[in-house]
């Protein structure tokens, strides 16, 4: 069996209803400026030499902050607004080189002379802060006795939102995890189709 398909050749392609309209819409006016949101640009700042020269910051994870491969620290930074202030504050999570397990996070607010101002900060194993829609968002993740650290049992995921000039709880989840997932091999079950 041979099947054949084609375009008609007296047609302009895909619109056979006629050449477009060269008429401006009506209202519509040529600019050759280029939308901008109201966010301002965001300062970075050294990460860090924000960590080192933080007192908040324990001795031990200052001297575990070490290069994991050339100049690169094991330092992830976001920047946003969960202070409810007019300048853009920063999330910093400090991790381990071998497994990136998150070990220190921190929130720093901007003052008004420019320096920043540690105003969050947990150091405990497997710790990890975000910012989501103006809220800090720290998850934890659990290990039992027998966890390896690619398999912990659970997580905590904690929301704080700031009040008051502080953070406080709003929301707290924990996730137990199944611990038969990933314990075995085995393909995929075949598919199954029914028929009416």
């Amino acid at each position: 069996m041979l099947l054949c398909t084609g375009c008609s050749a007296g047609g302009t392609g895909t619109r056979d209803e006629g050449p477009a309209s060269t008429q401006q819409v009506a209202g519509s006016t040529p600019s050759n400026a280029v939308a901008t949101g109201t966010a301002k640009p965001t300062p970075r700042v050294d990460a860090v030499t924000l960590l080192k020269d933080d007192p908040e910051v324990s001795r031990q994870l200052k001297e575990d902050l070490k290069p994991c491969a050339g100049d690169e620290y094991p330092v992830d930074t976001s920047y946003g607004t969960v202070t409810d202030g007019s300048a853009t504050d920063v999330v910093v999570n400090v991790m381990t080189c071998g497994d990136s397990v998150g070990v220190g996070t921190y929130v720093y607010q901007r003052r008004s002379d420019g320096s920043y101002g540690n105003v969050f900060a947990s150091e405990v194993p497997a710790v990890y802060g975000t910012i989501d829609r103006g809220d800090l968002v720290v998850t934890t993740q659990v290990y039992g006795s027998k966890d390896s650290v690619a398999y912990p049992s659970g997580e905590d995921v904690v929301t704080y939102h700031w009040t008051a000039g502080r953070f406080s709880e709003t929301d707290r989840v924990h996730n137990v995890f199944n611990r038969a997932v990933g314990s075995g091999e085995g393909a995929l079950p075949a598919p199954q189709t029914t028929q009416n």
